[in-house]
């Protein structure tokens, strides 16, 4: 056994098969570019005709991380390096896990030139012609509000998302300025109710000096601008 095998051999778990530690140490070197970049020998894990050395890594910001080397022997031949790959350890610094940038995209995001797909099998939009009923016909008007004059219309699940993330926003009856207001947004003369199925609950306010103007509002928002708030 070599000097630099001796050295490791106290801190290593598992026998070593093919007698290869230093094989395996001089494969992690000449990967790493340096010596310094490959530390003590940590572990060696055993098959009947491969077995993995696993080195500390000295790697800057690769703290924690392993050179895990492969070496295969058949027989009476000489072992072979297989393949050296740097590994995370248990308490290695890893990047976080992978968000599809689908899921990451916030609206804050989305500023003049920026294009975000949507999936065909989202589940929020249904077919336009879907909606539409098969024994009536309709007139542009009709159809125009119905939602044939799209490719896709809101689902049910969609039209819930929207309903859900709208009322316990900002806009919704529970935030502070709803809770000052004098009255809500359903008596006010600035109120004007959606169309389609969310009518009774939601519409857009239309007072130039309401902080909500232009904005979807529930029917129990309210804000300090109300119409009938009169000295």
């Amino acid at each position: 056994m070599s000097r630099a095998t001796k050295k490791h051999s106290a801190k290593v778990s598992g026998v070593d098969p093919f007698d290869a530690a230093e094989l395996a140490r001089a494969a992690a070197i000449e990967d790493a570019k340096k010596s310094k970049f490959v530390g003590d020998l940590i572990s060696i894990e055993s098959d009947e005709h491969v077995t993995s050395y696993l080195f500390a890594a000295s790697l800057p910001a690769y703290m924690g991380w392993r050179w895990a080397v492969t070496v295969t022997k058949i027989e009476s031949d000489q072992p072979t390096i297989c393949d050296v790959v740097l590994l995370p350890g248990p308490d290695s610094l890893l990047a976080p896990e992978w968000i599809p940038y689908s899921e990451r995209i916030t609206p804050g995001d989305v500023v003049a030139g920026t294009i975000v797909p949507t999936a065909a099998d989202d589940p929020r939009l249904v077919p336009g012609s879907a909606i539409l009923p098969s024994d009536e016909e309709l007139d542009l008007h009709e159809l125009f509000e119905l939602g044939g004059t799209r490719l896709r219309v809101l689902s049910i699940e969609g039209r819930d998302q929207a309903a859900k993330r709208w009322y316990e926003g900002d806009r919704g009856p529970d935030s502070d300025i709803a809770r000052l207001a004098p009255k809500n947004c359903g008596s006010c003369g600035f109120y004007l109710p959606i169309r389609g199925s969310l009518r009774q609950a939601f519409g857009v306010c239309a007072n130039a000096i309401s902080p909500e103007d232009a904005r979807v509002v529930s029917v129990n928002h309210g804000c300090g601008a109300h119409s009938e708030a009169i000295n």
